[in-house]
């Protein structure tokens, strides 16, 4: 029975719950659909990284990719995804998450098919896109529901599981692509998807409560598009600089200046908007805006390293794609490890020294790159991957919670795009920024070693180590000496971007540190950080949450 208002010692009653109780029985059954949705999205990323170099690779082994277009295959799928995840966040708190769900997981699914087809670096770039349109309604409405199933004080520790999954993705995807690899073509490591989005469906359908926002906006479609057309002028300009080496080039130039005018045209309609894509009003928080900055910034940097330690890995290391994928086993079981219990030192020392030591982590793991060579052993390669999952473990789940217990429950969908968008934009950032600095870095290396090359082909040599081995290996014998220098190039050009990744690092460290909350007051709540309590004293209305 609840007490009653009025009656003495109510208000240190724990609040009454906002869950229905059918829903709150099933809660770790759903959670368990929550991460097999988010699985195949996480897993798309990761096998895709063990394939960069079978891509690279001449038809019939692969599509004959340059960097640039395996750059623009992963970027496709994160632009699209970030630019449309406003709008799915709206989406689903409008019509309801698990509409957005179902529909998400079968596009995602289809793209994943004619990925698989793809008979072009161009095909394989716009069906990755299609694959991001997809993925955009899953990521954000999976974590929306997680907070509308789970009450809060069990939210920190749900949300730790959920981050854990994407170390459970990480892990699974290089090693089922590097199996895939050895006894299939290329395309099977999207193929792969295809049944795994069928049983989540299934799965979806019977486990998963609708739930939506009573009172929701109206969406923001020139918001949408602002963002759309801003990030994609602002990352090509990056890449096409990175492929000419001279970011003074006209074209690079006028993509950069018309990406960040439209970006600021974006920032200036949303806050003059009735109804805007993101409430900037957020961003006055000063732990909303570090959270969402220290997700930006240390995807940034790890999505950077994963695109060029493939390279590194293969080609310089000479792994195959399933050793590539065993080698990454420590950071993904850092993650599965520490992310569900992240919470239980947060309790203890507070959000913002448990995020400051995740950062340093992330940043010597990112910054021993710069002393690896072709022969670093074995075991300090899993001591460093062990490391930066250790660090990240500690990282995501604190932040995570910043930003989700800092909006209404209501607007789940809308904070969970805001979460996965800076996710995503810090990740298609790191991989073009840090692509380009290592493709640049690269040519400039080993162009005082293309003599012996035919003056039509130094060019395209000198892209990236795997073009360069590709003509060394036509050259025979009087190729073998550039082998070496293209080893040496490259892992000259590692270096720079490994200390650069790690920079960024340490400016994540910094943000956390100054403006993260420190440890909560005796006898708050678990998870919440000072200051961020219920924005609602009321509780939902009903049908918020429906069963199915």
């Amino acid at each position: 029975m609840s007490t009653p208002s009025g009656a003495p010692g109510a208000a240190f009653r724990t609040p009454a719950p906002r869950v229905p109780e059918d829903i709150h029985r099933r809660r770790w059954a759903i959670l368990g659909v929550l991460m097999f949705s988010l699985l195949i999205v996480v897993l798309d990323n990761s096998i895709l990284n063990v394939a960069v170099k079978t891509i690279a690779a001449p038809a019939p082994t692969g599509l004959g990719a340059t960097q640039s277009e395996l750059e623009w295959a992963i970027n496709s799928y994160t632009l699209v995804f970030a630019g449309l995840l406003f709008t799915s966040g709206l989406l689903g708190d409008r019509i309801g998450r698990k509409k957005v769900l179902l529909f998400g997981i079968t596009v995602f699914g289809l793209g994943s098919a004619l990925a698989a087809l793809s008979g072009s670096p161009a095909e394989l770039i716009g069906y990755r896109a299609l694959m991001g349109f997809g993925a955009a309604f899953v990521m954000p409405a999976t974590l929306a529901v997680l907070m509308n199933v789970f009450e809060r004080d069990e939210q920190p520790k749900a949300i730790g599981i959920w981050a854990g999954s994407v170390g459970l993705g990480i892990a699974i995807g290089p090693i089922t692509g590097g199996l895939l690899l050895e006894h299939f073509w290329w395309g099977s490591i999207f193929l792969v998807n295809v049944p795994v989005a069928v049983v989540a469906l299934i799965a979806m359908v019977v486990l998963v409560p609708d739930s939506r926002d009573p009172a929701p906006g109206r969406v923001d479609p020139l918001g949408v598009v602002l963002s759309i057309v801003g990030l994609v002028l602002l990352i090509f300009g990056i890449i096409r600089g990175g492929e000419l080496a001279d970011f003074t080039d006209t074209t690079v130039l006028v993509s950069l200046l018309g990406g960040l005018a439209v970006l600021t045209a974006f920032v200036l309609h949303e806050k003059r908007s009735s109804h805007p894509a993101i409430d900037i009003a957020y961003f006055k928080k000063p732990a909303f805006a570090a959270a969402v900055a220290a997700i930006a910034l240390v995807f940034f940097a790890l999505m950077g390293v994963t695109f060029f330690s493939a390279f590194y890995l293969q080609s310089v290391r000479g792994y195959s794609a399933l050793q590539s994928g065993l080698l990454i086993l420590p950071l993904a079981a850092a993650q599965m490890v520490f992310a569900p219990r992240a919470r239980l030192v947060v309790d203890r020392f507070g959000a913002r020294a448990v995020c400051t030591v995740g950062m340093l982590l992330v940043a010597g793991g990112l910054a021993a790159f710069a002393f690896f060579d072709a022969a670093t052993p074995v075991w300090v390669l899993c001591l460093v991957f062990f490391v930066q999952g250790t660090g990240m473990a500690h990282i995501m789940p604190p932040v995570t919670v910043a930003v989700m217990q800092a909006l209404p429950r209501e607007k789940a969908g809308s904070g969970s795009a805001i979460n996965n968008t800076f996710r995503q934009v810090g990740g298609a950032l790191g991989v073009a920024v840090l692509g380009s600095v290592l493709s640049a870095t690269y040519r400039g290396g080993i162009e005082g070693h293309l003599d012996a090359v035919p003056a039509a082909a130094r060019d395209a040599a000198g892209e990236s180590i795997e073009a360069t081995l590709a003509v060394a290996q036509k050259l025979g014998p009087a190729g073998r000496p550039l082998i070496g220098s293209a080893y040496d190039a490259f892992l000259d050009a590692m270096h720079v971007t490994a200390l650069g990744s790690a920079a960024v690092a340490l400016i994540g460290a910094v943000v956390v540190a100054l403006f993260l909350p420190g440890r909560p007051p005796a006898g708050s709540r678990t998870g919440e950080a000072p200051g961020a309590g219920e924005t609602s004293g009321t509780a939902e209305p009903a049908g918020a949450v429906s069963g199915s």
